[in-house]
């Protein structure tokens, strides 16, 4: 037997333990061309928050009662695949559950050797895709130009900091917590960073962009967004990547109308998910690799141990807990 976790209710405003259900489940065995996978890594991300809702969006919604899914790290642990043999670690979109049976087309190999296992889910995985390709082919940072990162110390504004530095920006983040600024200056080398919850940020903007924003890179919406618009250069970019804030209203986000501003400065505003350059990821991957192997991108992850806290860690995102990418470690990987 195994444990899987279900929604059972569509939240209403923040999600809360009665959202969910763990319930145990036999484990399957494989068929002709599937694998038996344990798992290893579970990835928490906000973007999960909207599969919770019914109607229409990007991604289908949960269904109730049925398994949550997200990026999943596993172990082979019985093959009837050519592809795949035991010991096998792979990445895949898999259930919330200590085990999973899937198709060999699902899931791919990953070498744990040449990064951490983990470090799929995070900087060489989804997160730092969706930061490099929107950064990249959206925002377009030039030499010299001013970048700014809402949910800056989190998995994907992290890595587009960054990014922006390689490309030679000037790079002002916004974060939460002091903690987490000095980890933006200290560690990552941006050149400012703003805590929201503690400094007055249209005026902390002005003074950290004194020569205006020429690139906002959107996580999180919201005032924080509404405080940028002001500030914008003539063509500048807006990447629009997450609304984090407005995430959990159970009412429609109001604020700030932003036509104004976008005529005035002739800017561009394109909402964008990772999807859309599905037949580029080993070309995005290829380049992250490369600055990871050569000490130009740093990362961070906050672990959640055991199975058993997979919804905390998850709840835990709309507090702000995580610095860097927010992962469940269920086990250790045999080597």
């Amino acid at each position: 037997m195994q444990k899987k976790i279900h929604l059972i209710n569509r939240p209403k405003g923040t999600p809360t333990h009665d959202d969910f259900k763990v319930v145990e489940a036999p484990i399957d065995s494989p068929e002709q061309g599937e694998v038996l996978i344990r798992t290893k890594y579970i990835s928490v991300d906000p973007y999960l928050r909207g599969r919770m809702n019914e109607g229409k969006s990007y991604v289908e919604p949960f269904k109730l009662d049925e398994v949550i899914s997200s990026a999943v790290i596993g172990q082979v642990e019985e093959s009837k695949s050519d592809r795949f043999s035991k010991g096998d670690v792979v990445l895949g979109a898999l259930g919330w559950q200590e085990y999973s049976v899937v198709k060999e087309d699902a899931i791919r190999k990953v070498d744990h050797h040449q990064a951490p296992a983990s470090a799929y889910l995070s900087v060489l995985g989804m997160t730092g895709l969706t930061a490099y390709f929107g950064l990249l082919e959206i925002g377009k940072p030039q030499e010299g130009e001013t970048v700014v990162v809402s949910g800056a110390a989190g998995a994907v504004g992290s890595v587009v900091g960054q990014i922006a530095k390689i490309k030679g920006a000037r790079v002002v983040g916004i974060a939460g917590s002091d903690e987490k600024i000095s980890y933006l200056k200290d560690e990552l080398g941006f050149d400012a960073a703003i805590n929201y919850k503690t400094q007055d940020v249209p005026k902390a903007l002005e003074e950290a962009c004194p020569n205006g924003i020429d690139v906002y890179f959107e996580n999180v919406g919201g005032e924080i967004g509404d405080a940028v618009f002001p500030l914008l250069n003539n063509f500048a970019r807006i990447p629009v990547c997450g609304a984090i804030s407005s995430y959990n209203n159970v009412d429609q986000d109001l604020g700030p109308r932003v036509q104004g501003h976008l005529i005035k400065t002739s800017s561009l505003m394109q909402g964008f998910t990772v999807g859309n350059y599905s037949s580029r990821f080993g070309e995005g991957a290829k380049e992250l690799a490369g600055w990871l192997s050569e000490g130009k991108l740093k990362y961070e992850e906050t672990v959640t141990e055991g199975f058993d806290h997979t919804i905390d860690a998850f709840l835990d995102l709309f507090k702000g807990a995580n610095l860097g990418k927010a992962i469940v470690k269920v086990d250790e990987i045999q080597e």
